[in-house]
């Protein structure tokens, strides 16, 4: 909105001019998104309390330790969604349709988050909405965007996934490629939710996924950056890095108060969204494997409950003490403070990992 308003008037008022920078702009996202998290926080925390009463439902199989959590209110990535939407209609080129499909996204995705938080909280098990249910508003609101990022990217890479390592190496997957967009944003969504178990653990990783690509967001969208890093341009996706930038000030705000022991919980409401928007922004500037690298802590949680699920199914036994991973180190008596440092470790380890690809290829 402020880039709209004001970049008309540089040419009479100077210092208008600093908008037409992206770099100031998400510097600026960050900040309003940190304080709009700080102002709405407190209030937001005693009304989910007040709401809530006896708090997330805990699982009855969990580590016993969780137990202690039971009245700790969850719904806080409303926290997040809120500051860092109206940061993003702040700071962000209003007339980017990258901006409005990750934002229909994250705020769709949130939406089905809000409805199985609320239906766990009014039946009173950890349940909530169905898998089935789940699964068809994320496929609805996915597909959606998919089509809209077909209309927005330019030829050359539309339908294409980018190899990295590999100089200007792309495979054409043709009609392939709405079903792939969708296993990125519906897998990067749900990969999330699995991660959010303890306190603090999902959202350090999110935080540090989106400024990861809200770099790369701001490489791809300039043709000298890009060519020099032998990387396909694609316009104006520049402009999603202020969206990064929103994520990584609600995130921080939102770490304030989860950390550990947690004030609040995050939620499917938080989860499902951040998730989702981080698989559709890597779609819109073809990173989808870089996605996986640099969430690698979210792939490790995923397939831990796949090899669990099916170990169980095909062989009766189970590979961990309990899944996802960080519930079977909990398990083997590690500390829930130690486990989840020791994550964002791994998570900052693979994030520059994955930033390497783009200069070694």
């Amino acid at each position: 909105m402020l880039y709209n308003l004001l970049t008309p008037l540089a040419k009479d008022f100077l210092v208008f001019n600093l908008f037409n920078y992206i770099t100031f702009r998400t510097g600026g996202a960050i900040m309003t998104a940190l304080v709009i998290c700080f102002i709405i926080a407190p209030p937001m925390i005693r009304w989910l309390k007040k709401l809530q009463k006896q708090g997330q439902p805990i699982r009855e199989d969990g580590p016993q330790t969780h137990f202690s959590k039971a009245g700790t209110p969850t719904m806080g990535g409303l926290m997040i969604l809120i500051s860092a939407t109206i940061s993003t209609f702040l700071w962000a080129d209003l007339s980017n349709p990258f901006v409005w499909l990750a934002l229909m996204v994250m705020v769709g995705y949130g939406l089905i988050g809000f409805t199985d938080d609320f239906l766990k909280l009014t039946k009173r098990n950890v349940k909530g909405l169905s898998g089935r249910w789940k699964i068809m508003g994320q496929t609805v609101i996915g597909l959606a965007a998919t089509l809209g990022i077909m209309l927005a990217l330019p030829h050359n890479v539309n339908m294409h996934i980018a190899i990295p390592f590999m100089k200007d190496f792309f495979i054409y997957i043709g009609w392939f490629f709405p079903v792939w967009s969708l296993l990125v944003i519906i897998g990067a969504s749900n990969a999330v939710n699995l991660t959010d178990g303890l306190d603090g653990l999902a959202i350090v990783p999110v935080a540090i996924a989106a400024a990861c690509f809200g770099l790369i967001c701001y490489i791809v969208g300039r043709v000298d950056y890009a060519a020099y890093l032998h990387l396909s341009h694609i316009p104006r996706t520049g402009e999603l890095a202020i969206l990064c930038g929103a994520l990584i000030g609600g995130s921080m705000g939102f770490l304030w108060y989860n950390a550990p022991p947690a004030m609040i919980f995050m939620g499917d409401t938080g989860s499902l969204a951040m998730g989702g928007v981080l698989g559709a922004i890597a779609v819109m500037v073809t990173h989808e494997i870089v996605l996986a690298i640099i969430g690698g802590l979210f792939v490790l949680e995923t397939v831990s409950v796949i090899v669990q699920v099916l170990s169980f199914k095909l062989t009766g036994k189970r590979v961990f003490a309990m899944a996802p991973i960080h519930h079977h180190f909990e398990k083997k008596g590690w500390s829930e403070p130690t486990i989840v440092i020791r994550f964002w470790i791994i998570a900052v380890i693979l994030a520059l990992i994955g930033l390497s690809t783009l200069k070694l290829r």
